[in-house]
């Protein structure tokens, strides 16, 4: 499955030197799956996985094909971008499409970078976004007609939501924090809403505020207390770093207490941010990671790779990755009791490294 995410932000908050660091990544990174640049403002970058060398080296193929996100570097966003200001109504276009939101804030101090306010304020920066991402909505849903006196327990259960979303996001509530069941947000997915959209908040730092963690956080915890779905970098670092070796990219990163780049934490977070996971398959012809969402059957996941697998599907081999390594390949597991044999009601886990049996038509 496709994995897209916008960045969006306010003009000279950092988000194209951010997405300039992506692109610079996938290129740096040199991996199997090829750079793609869409159109100017798209591109793919690989998931990061450690398992997938372990896994190539067992089955003994140079062929590694990562999980991808594409990521949208959607221009910049003003006051009034829903009523055509900015590029305006380009811009909301852009972001429909994405599965997800990465807003970047601006938290570093720099007079040379000028901001569009004249000030510093994240809080009024979010809310910004907000309110336009909101206005858009309401402008959607004011366009749904009642349903006629025929019509079905359906579609009126799907204008009874939209009467619901109109007084919530009249509130300033987006529709992501309205409580929805599953089949209701089935409802009202067609109709596209922006704010229920998940959001993952990028902090765009400076050096100082990278190095002083506690006060950073704690700042950052007072903007967005209602969430957990946030990380902080510095942008231009990022871009600095990926021009270092690799083991030189790791000292770098150690002088501001960093385990991984900002990039890394980045693709990472937007992936688990959608509930979505990865099985790996592995053979002489490649080793690759197949994204699906959580709660997803043997069958669907299958059919991740195509789509006739879903309804010749027999059942499917699966190991935990670690057991499969540590048996080195799936002779080994076998005969270790490790592999598992799963009919057609058996829920995908994580990690897990699968052969699935087809049936041939």
């Amino acid at each position: 499955m496709k994995l897209s995410i916008g960045i969006v932000g306010l003009p000279n908050v950092g988000k194209s030197t951010l997405f300039n660091a992506l692109l610079k990544k996938q290129v740096a990174d040199a991996a199997n799956y090829p750079f793609c640049t869409i159109e100017p403002n798209v591109g793919v970058v690989e998931v990061p996985d450690e398992r997938l060398p372990v896994l190539a080296k067992i089955v003994k193929t140079t062929k590694i094909i990562p999980a991808v996100v594409e990521f949208y570097d959607i221009a910049g966003l003003v006051k009034g971008a829903s009523k055509g200001e900015g590029l305006g109504n380009k811009f909301l276009s852009h972001i429909r499409e994405v599965a997800a939101i990465v807003h970047v804030v601006r938290l570093f101090e720099d007079e040379k970078v000028v901001h569009v306010a004249n000030r510093i304020s994240p809080q009024d920066d979010i809310a910004v976004i907000n309110e336009e991402l909101i206005l858009a909505d309401l402008e959607t849903l004011n366009k749904q007609k009642e349903p006629r006196m025929n019509a079905g327990k359906e579609e009126r259960h799907l204008y009874q939501l939209i009467i619901l979303l109109k007084e919530k996001l009249n509130q300033g509530i987006p529709a992501r924090n309205v409580h929805l069941t599953d089949d209701e947000k089935q409802l009202v997915k067609p109709l596209n809403l922006l704010t229920l959209k998940p959001v993952l908040y990028v902090f765009n730092v400076s050096e100082t505020q990278l190095e002083n963690r506690t006060e950073t956080e704690k700042r950052i915890r007072s903007i967005v207390p209602d969430t957990n779905h946030y990380l902080y970098l510095n942008a231009k670092l990022e871009n600095d770093v990926l021009a270092l070796p690799e083991t030189d990219q790791k000292a770098y990163l150690r002088q501001y207490h960093l385990e991984d780049t900002g990039l890394n934490r980045l693709i990472k977070q937007s992936y688990a941010l959608l509930g979505l996971i990865s099985y790996l398959t592995g053979g002489e012809k490649e080793v690759r990671a197949w994204t699906i969402t959580k709660g997803t059957s043997a069958p669907e996941a299958a059919g991740a790779i195509h789509s006739d697998f879903i309804k010749h599907f027999i059942k499917a081999d699966i190991v935990p990755y670690a057991d499969f390594v540590a048996a080195g390949g799936w002779v080994k597991a076998r005969e270790q009791g490790k592999v598992q044999s799963v009919g057609r009601d058996y829920v995908m886990e994580d990690n897990l490294v699968v052969e699935f049996k087809i049936g041939v038509t």
